[in-house]
């Protein structure tokens, strides 16, 4: 990478994009593109090899068996972890989330391994499914604001001693182990339960990510109104009584 210019990997769009996560690569191509910062976005299916070379990688959310084909290729395809050794940022949603930990529940209801890239392990809720609005404290140390998003998973996500909680939860269940964690994170590698898509309801973590793909202290202020207002929407209709 050049000092103004990032390469993009929406991963495996084919399997890994039910519920608008793809949006969340437009909203981090569109920022950047907005202070100068050429893109260039590669969207590569399942049936293609990841690039190892990139600076930002983002993964959605998907059903029980596209997220099983999906890890099962992502092993033995070995770009994404080779990326993550190269330091890229990897940004992960909800089945991409399981997917980076050690393993999760797949749709037969087995022990799927994943690419270890976060230590976390995913098991099955027996209980309803999460389904809703979060609001949640982000990790102090990233400096952002709080954390708005939509929960639907029936996923259970217990972080070990090497990941620390994305953010703190004020309602919703995130994580889902009561313990009010949501999400998790490790140097350059993060992963939510958040769908909206996540990052047009929280673009400052689009911000973020760039930051740390151009090794940049900040980035220049843009317009952000029209995002201002979604999140205050999407807070208010989440937090007054029903």
């Amino acid at each position: 990478m050049n000092d103004n210019s990032l390469r993009l990997v929406w991963v495996y769009p084919d399997l890994l994009s039910t519920y608008g996560d793809q949006g969340n690569a437009l909203v981090v191509e569109r920022r950047a593109q907005q202070r100068g910062i050429a893109v260039e976005r590669v969207d590569v299916r399942s049936d293609q090899p990841v690039p190892a070379g990139a600076d930002i990688y983002l993964i959605g959310g998907g059903e029980d068996r596209p997220q099983r084909l999906a890890a099962e290729r992502l092993r033995r395809d070995g770009g994404l972890n080779r990326a993550a050794a190269n330091g890229a940022i990897i940004f992960s949603v909800c089945a991409g989330y399981q997917i980076l930990g050690h393993e999760f529940i797949n749709d037969l209801n087995e022990r799927e391994a994943g690419l270890g890239l976060l230590d976390v392990i995913s098991t099955r809720g027996e209980k309803e499914r999460c389904v809703g609005d979060v609001l949640g404290d982000i990790d102090e140390r990233l400096g952002l604001p709080p954390l708005t998003g939509f929960e639907n998973h029936q996923g259970i996500t217990h972080l070990g001693p090497g990941a620390r909680p994305f953010a703190r939860t004020r309602f919703g269940n995130g994580n889902g182990t009561g313990d009010g964690t949501e999400g998790a994170w490790n140097d350059t590698v993060f992963g939510t339960y958040m769908h909206g898509p996540v990052l047009a309801r929280n673009p400052q973590i689009a911000d973020l990510l760039i930051r740390l793909a151009m090794d940049a202290p900040s980035l220049p202020a843009l317009d952000d109104r029209w995002y201002e207002a979604l999140r205050e929407e999407r807070i208010a209709a989440a937090t007054q009584p029903a």
